[in-house]
């Protein structure tokens, strides 16, 4: 494993900056136990899912742990993109941690584990019918157990209502009638969703965006009873701060007895980053972020002070991105574009061996794409080939994933390496190749006694702003550029292309291996990844 400085928050002087990751962890849950800090986050159709990732100071995180090795639904063999696990809730109780996620198509399902560095438990589903998203689990102080959630319109017709359902004690099932208690529909709180619940001062609280993803606001509800009825609350806007929408999160304190808010902010093609919020307590409602002109409402920092975490020594760190392959297990930053096979690669000890697996779609639908989030707002990530051992017909290269996606790939046709740039469009909840458009360019072709060693080069460059529409203005609009190099020093521009996130999730990039026929045994070894800001 190689560790790069692309994005760090800390910045040395006791202060941090916002966002504190500039990477796609959409939808953020976290907890508090002890002097560690949990956080969790959506994974769609990837897999391993629902990424943990732990920390001690809230500024600086490391991916720990995968909570799912593979999305409990055989369909998810293929990339449902847009689909799979949507807005998690992370929970501890009685030395239990439970995760809860939703699957928007199958229901909402719950994992435990005693450890959460270790292995979690096979997910159950606690609620097997479509419609229900964003659940959040809550034991009360009489040890009764409770379940709020938001609906989507998509699956149930209807959108902005929140409903609450008591759940067995264990977790494991739901008990009594559902109840709506908030439908933002009659409140001037549209598209409310996300809910997460907790309890101060003998108030029930639910913090919950509405407003939508990119130009919406936070809001909180509150009632003495856990059924309603709720009054509410904005409690952040955006306000002045470049920080739109700001979204979906969670309430954390320290034992220094400081409050802080995790949410994330959409910023299009590099996804859904996470910033963190100081949060204080005004009449018994909280206020996100720093109150100005005497507001009741607080706005988003940039800059601020870290958290208060009492005497805990934690270091500066990112999730990480490079990769030489030398560990006996894959690294936690890649994720395969559906449940994966083991068949599919070999970790050597000095490298990573991805076999070439037959290719039944276009390329934007291959399962066997390993790729991971960007790591920062502008980077260059160099992956380094060895395609000697390919046979006829197979093929390996990069590839740049979102809903237009682009890739170079090298396919071994007698005593060249024909290269190729490739374009597509993916199609959201598709599995049908021909629904997909890829447009092909030729390129100049590799000798293939010389591609034991090819270079691929993916830069990414802030190239202007763009405006989605009337509402939604100044988002970063980023350039795509794939170049290839058979010496690691003079390279040839493949294609460029501006970036487009895919359904729900930023822009990934990644490596894969294919084959025109089965039973291939030609295989492309990958070096190393190595990422620079």
């Amino acid at each position: 494993m190689i560790a790069t400085k692309l994005w760090n928050a800390d910045l040395g002087n006791g202060n941090y900056k916002n966002p504190i990751l500039y990477a796609d962890y959409s939808d953020p849950d976290a907890i508090r136990v002890g002097e560690d800090y949990f956080m969790i986050a959506s994974s769609f159709c990837n897999a391993p899912g629902l990424p943990l990732l732990h920390s001690k100071d809230l500024v600086n995180w490391k991916v720990v742990n995968y909570i799912i090795n593979e999305i409990p639904e055989p369909r998810y063999e293929n990339p449902i993109h847009g689909c799979g696990v949507w807005a998690p809730s992370i929970r501890y109780h009685e030395g239990t941690y439970y995760a809860c996620f939703p699957m928007p198509d199958e229901g909402i399902y719950m994992s435990t584990a005693t450890d959460p560095f270790g292995t979690w438990s096979k997910p159950v589903n606690i609620r097997p019918a479509a419609g229900w998203i964003d659940p959040c689990p809550f034991w009360d102080d009489d040890g009764k157990a409770y379940l709020v959630a938001g609906v989507a319109k998509s699956r149930i017709g209807y959108k902005s209502v929140l409903h609450m359902v008591e759940m067995q004690p264990d977790g494991m099932g739901l008990i009594g009638e559902e109840v709506k208690i908030f439908d933002g529909n009659e409140n001037d709180q549209v598209t409310i969703e996300g809910p997460k619940l907790y309890k101060r001062n003998g108030w029930y609280y639910i913090f919950a965006p509405a407003g939508g993803v990119k130009i919406g606001w936070q809001t909180v509800l509150r009632s003495k009873n856990i059924f309603g009825p709720y009054e509410y609350k904005v409690v952040m806007r955006q306000g002045d701060s470049p920080v739109n929408g700001p979204h979906q999160g969670a309430w954390v304190d320290t034992e220094a007895g400081e409050d802080w808010f995790l949410h994330f902010q959409d910023v299009y093609a590099a996804g859904r980053i996470v910033h963190l919020q100081p949060m204080s307590w005004q009449n018994d409602w909280p206020v996100i972020g720093i109150a100005k002109d005497g507001n009741d409402y607080g706005e988003p920092v940039m800059e601020y002070k870290k958290p208060n975490v009492g005497n805990v020594n934690w270091e500066i760190c990112e999730p990480a991105a490079s990769d030489d392959f030398t560990d006996t297990e894959l690294g936690l930053q890649w994720q395969w574009n559906a449940n994966s096979k083991k068949e599919w690669y070999a970790l050597t000890g000095t490298n990573l061996r991805l076999n070439a697996v037959k290719k039944n779609s276009v390329y934007g639908d291959m399962p066997n794409l390993l790729i991971q989030k960007w790591p920062a707002p502008e980077f260059t990530c160099v992956t380094k080939l060895d395609l000697s051992n390919l046979a006829d017909g197979d093929e390996a290269g990069v590839i740049s994933m979102g809903m237009t996606y682009g890739l170079v790939t090298f396919k071994k046709q007698g005593n060249t390496l024909a290269a190729s740039y490739v374009t597509g469009v993916q199609k959201y909840g598709k599995i049908v190749p021909d629904e997909t458009i890829e447009t092909v360019t030729e390129l100049a072709p590799v000798d293939a006694a010389k591609a034991g060693e090819v270079f691929v080069k993916y830069t990414v460059k802030r190239t202007g702003l763009r405006d989605l529409n009337a509402k939604e203005k100044d988002f970063p609009l980023e350039t795509v550029t794939i170049e290839y190099s058979t010496d690691g020093n003079d390279y040839q521009k493949a294609g460029d292309m501006t970036a487009i996130p895919g359904r729900w999730v930023g822009v990934k990039n990644g490596v894969f291996c294919a084959s025109e026929k089965d039973g291939s045994t030609g295989y492309a070894v990958v070096d190393s990844v190595i990422y620079q800001a």
